[in-house]
């Protein structure tokens, strides 16, 4: 049996800003699948559990579409639970540290005329059965062949589970997810140290992947494709390019990708919550290209990589590449160093603008009004603000700028946002 968790978050649509305010008209519908019954604003990261011993989790190849936002629609492969439609990305599947954990693996997709399998990176120990021996495990022949999988998941951590047949193709057609492992310590902690300590309710995934829809049409149509020629298009954080990235998870008019890419955390400060526990942000790269990516204004503390702790190895960043088939576990508190708050530390020590000289792409904004935290002020006539309470937004986005597209068009591609909210305490955001 199997049990879909999600994190306690908050929805809403978002503001662009790189440099200068990028608007996007996004209102955001807070609603999921019926039969899930999501609480509003559902954001995070997305658990597919299994229960009992050892934890099986039945999966079967799949092929169906994406939606890009430039309007286009891409053929990709995934794996998804058996019974379940097509998803991009493939379920997150989540672990304890020391469970033994089964994967049977079914290729029974009419399009998929060649061998497919799983490997997992950073897992030791796992054995195989079924299936006809390949180059890296054994694989499910098509037409319905299946191979099983077992191992311990002995080392707490993020990592990926992927194909290991034709990785040049099949990676990139979407045979690929991702793999929590809990520790022994607890489900609100990233290992088994003190110090990574997090918010449960604060827990997100950045799963990064490319596309050339060029190969993913000549496997559609059943031609050859040379990789030499190969020109990516779209960037995905959680199966979605920006602006969707910024929806919440299971939104119904995108049913193929059910995460978002959305982070939401509360500003600490020593007047309200200085004893509040840091965001865990997972970091993910199923793509074959390394992607520079960068929490626009701010520093995050790098605690582990490739499911192994760093311990006094860790880092601050403000940048990370995350390289090829690699992970990384970040722990983020955002500070309200500057206090952008009213009172005697105010005002803002700058003339702010009048409404007349105040321009918003579109007619719309997440601005605020007011520069400070938690406040909110007039704007212009005809100009809509989707700000709900004086928070804050930052953009997240790969430094490698032609990413940060969909098909030549910008903003967009491997980029969300965070959304800083004021202090739970002052009562002013839902």
């Amino acid at each position: 049996m199997f049990v879909i968790t999600r994190k306690r978050l908050i929805g809403l649509g978002l503001l662009l800003a790189a440099g200068i305010a990028v608007v996007l008209a996004l209102p955001n519908m807070v609603i999921g699948r019926p039969q899930l019954q999501p609480a509003a604003g559902n954001i995070g990261l997305v658990c597919t559990e299994a229960t009992g011993s050892p934890k099986v989790f039945n999966l079967r190849t799949a092929d169906g579409y994406i939606q890009t936002p430039d309007g286009n629609s891409v053929y990709m492969w995934s794996y998804t639970l058996n019974g379940n439609p097509f998803q991009l990305p493939s379920p997150i599947l989540c672990v304890s540290q020391g469970d033994t954990v089964v994967i049977n693996l079914t290729n029974n997709v009419t399009k998929i005329t060649e061998p497919a399998s799983i490997i997992f990176p950073g897992q030791t120990g796992v054995t195989a059965s079924g299936g006809v021996a390949g180059l890296l495990t054994n694989e499910a022949s098509p037409g319905g062949g299946t191979v099983s999988y077992t191992f311990v998941a002995s080392e707490p951590g993020t990592y990926l589970y992927e194909s290991g047949t034709n990785q040049h193709k099949q990676l990139h057609m979407g045979l690929y997810g991702a793999l929590v492992v809990r520790p022994s310590m607890g489900a609100n902690f990233a290992y088994n140290d003190a110090s990574t300590q997090f918010d449960p309710t604060k827990e997100y995934i950045l799963l990064m992947h490319e596309i050339d829809p060029v190969l993913h049409r000549a496997v559609e149509r059943g031609r050859p494709y040379n990789v030499m020629t190969r020109h990516d298009r779209y960037w995905t954080i959680n199966g979605r390019s920006m602006p969707d990235t910024l929806n919440d998870n299971f939104i119904p008019w995108m049913p193929s990708q059910p995460y978002g890419a959305l982070v939401q955390v509360d500003a600490v400060d020593l007047d309200h919550n200085p004893n509040a526990l840091p965001a865990l942000i997972r970091y993910a790269n199923a793509g074959t290209v390394n992607h520079p990516f960068h929490p626009h204004g701010d520093h995050l503390t790098v605690i582990g990589q490739d499911g192994r702790f760093l311990g006094g190895a860790s880092i601050d960043t403000f940048a990370r590449t995350v390289a090829a088939g690699q992970t990384a576990d970040l722990l983020f508190t955002w500070t309200n160093v500057e206090r952008w708050e009213p009172g005697p530390n105010g005002p803002v020590p700058v003339v702010m603008p009048q409404l007349q000289d105040l321009v918003f792409k579109d007619g719309v904004t997440f601005y605020s009004g007011d520069p400070e935290l938690g406040q909110q002020d007039d704007l212009p006539i005809s100009v809509t603000s989707f700000n709900q309470c004086g928070e804050f937004y930052y953009p997240w986005h790969s430094h490698a700028l032609n990413e940060v597209q969909n098909f030549d068009e910008g903003f967009g591609g491997l980029m969300t946002l965070v959304r800083v909210d004021p202090p739970p305490s002052l009562g002013l955001c839902p």
